[in-house]
């Protein structure tokens, strides 16, 4: 079972409820076509692999956002996901509603496998359909050849060997 999931269910026109569990515990939060969301999360992921300490990303929820923020520190991550009464807000103004560490590999496979599930799910024509916008394709296919291409970090963070995945 892996440690960490995403999914992502189109619920309307141009809104999605998005699950994140990890073996602990799970949280609902919604995501609006407002903004990117889904490319936000596919690109902030690229970035934590390509070696960023920390990113973000954002879902809108009308007046209410969703904040992930991600901490790198060597081969893991600390997820928080943060409620916000309004997206201009920061960090400290909302509640934090779920947590985890994971380990980059975890995080990249759970984003990959969500939209995966979801190009499976609508169909890309499907998806732009129901939320309005176009499937985050080129987003979703530089993570997948960015952790593909990602450096192999060592438990005391050193190390530069390249992994074929």
């Amino acid at each position: 079972m892996p440690g960490m999931s995403v999914t992502w269910h189109l619920n309307g026109t141009g809104w999605a409820d998005v699950v994140v569990a990890d073996h602990e515990t799970d949280v609902e939060v919604t995501a609006s076509y407002i903004t990117a969301a889904p490319e936000d999360l596919l690109t902030a992921v690229a970035r934590l692999i390509c070696g960023e300490g920390e990113t973000r990303a954002q879902f809108e929820a009308e007046p209410t956002a969703f904040r992930w923020i991600f901490y790198r520190e060597a081969s893991d991550v600390w997820i928080r996901l943060i409620e916000l009464p309004d997206g201009r807000l920061q960090d400290n103004a909302g509640s934090e509603i779920w947590s985890s560490w994971q380990t980059v590999d975890t995080l990249a496979r759970a984003v990959i496998r969500c939209f995966d599930e979801v190009a499976r799910k609508y169909g890309e024509s499907g998806y732009r359909g129901r939320w309005n916008e176009h499937f985050p394709r080129s987003e979703l296919e530089a993570l997948r050849a960015a952790w593909r291409t990602r450096p192999q970090v060592k438990p005391d963070g050193s190390g530069n060997t390249r992994s074929s995945v």
